[in-house]
């Protein structure tokens, strides 16, 4: 056969013309940053009943596991915040009373960033919050899909 029928391949279940690009992996990138910033916005939405970000949030969360505490490098790559940003978003946590920074017992020189007592009750109000969150989100989806996504995403992280 000649002409356009001649031009068409197919790749990996897909029908690919000539000239044209596989692009599962662009596809595949856009639809888990449009999913991750939807449900962001979304769990934003619900965690402003508490005048917090999902930012903070996520740093909260991340201090509590570490009795003591962590370094703000550390920080940023358990955040995955760049470090001015975060800069900012620990100062204001810090203000607020949630947050606040201390010497580590093992070098002096080392300041470490460490959650309050009132920083655990308001971690403990946002993760309700979350939680409803995620809740809605697996009766949109069901239970078994959600565990399903989140087994999948775990795996593209390593």
């Amino acid at each position: 056969m000649t002409g356009q029928y001649a031009r068409r391949v197919v790749h990996g279940g897909r029908l690919i013309m000539a000239g044209q690009r596989d692009t599962r992996v662009p596809d595949l990138v856009d639809l888990l940053t449009r999913a991750q910033r939807a449900l962001a916005r979304d769990l934003g939405t619900r965690l402003e009943e508490e005048g917090a970000s999902v930012d903070q949030w996520r740093v909260l969360r991340a201090l509590v596991t570490a009795p003591d505490g962590r370094s703000m490098g550390e920080l940023a790559v358990a955040v995955e915040i760049p470090h001015p940003t975060l800069t900012r978003l620990v100062d204001g946590l810090v203000d607020a009373a949630l947050l606040f920074r201390g010497h580590s017992p093992q070098d002096r020189r080392r300041v470490s960033v460490h959650i309050s007592e009132l920083g655990r009750t308001k971690l403990d109000r946002l993760e309700a919050l979350a939680a409803a969150h995620e809740h809605s989100v697996a009766e949109r989806l069901s239970h078994q899909a959600v565990d399903e996504l989140s087994a999948l995403l775990r795996s593209l992280e390593g």
